[in-house]
């Protein structure tokens, strides 16, 4: 089929049509400030904020960090956001037991938002409570088969679980759902060190 220059022009021209950046493909590419960067105009999402906030974390950047947790903890105690904040905050502030508590409850009254159950892994993890991370990771991605970050803290808290076999399958999805992350090097390494053995 031949365009003319009469076909060309009657093509609707989409002015400021653009998509917003996909602000966790961008955390999963390591393009931290990219997603702080594009966070205004998305203060509402409270997936947007704790995206946000752990960027902020891997910036070094820990003020920022703190005032996105406040933000989300600001949220009404009835929204899981709220106790995923104040989880978030309490890991912050070094109190795992009142961590675990919060993460408990954002699971509890928000059982379908992945991030409560990765927050809840987090701190499991943070606890050296590796079969009960990892039982929280799965949760996640299981409600989020997107979630690349919770099938690689799967991965990692398999690894210390010494499950080997679970490890591999949670660190494959991880390489294929976020193929440029910035982890992918040790990642590798250890699956070639595992399958070395």
């Amino acid at each position: 089929m031949r365009w003319g220059l009469a076909g060309v022009l009657a093509l609707p021209v989409m002015v400021g049509a653009q998509e917003p950046p996909n602000l966790r493909q961008l955390f999963e590419t390591g393009q931290y400030q990219a997603v702080v960067d594009n966070l205004p105009g998305r203060a509402g999402d409270p997936a947007a904020v704790y995206l946000a906030a752990q960027s902020h974390a891997k910036l070094q950047q820990t003020t920022r960090m703190s005032g996105l947790l406040d933000q989300l903890a600001a949220r009404p105690v009835e929204d899981p956001w709220h106790h995923v904040g104040q989880a978030a905050r309490l890991v912050v502030q070094g109190d795992l037991e009142a961590a675990l508590a919060s993460a408990n409850q954002a699971v509890l009254i928000g059982a379908i938002v992945p991030e409560a159950h990765y927050q809840l892994g987090l701190i499991r993890a943070r606890r050296q409570e590796f079969p009960a991370a990892a039982a929280a990771f799965d949760a996640a991605a299981e409600r989020d088969p997107s979630y690349a970050y919770a099938f690689y803290w799967a991965g990692l808290a398999y690894y210390r679980h010494q499950r080997v076999d679970m490890m591999a399958a949670r660190f494959e999805a991880f390489l294929k759902t976020a193929p440029e992350a910035p982890e992918r090097p040790r990642v590798e390494s250890i699956m070639r060190t595992v399958r070395g053995r």
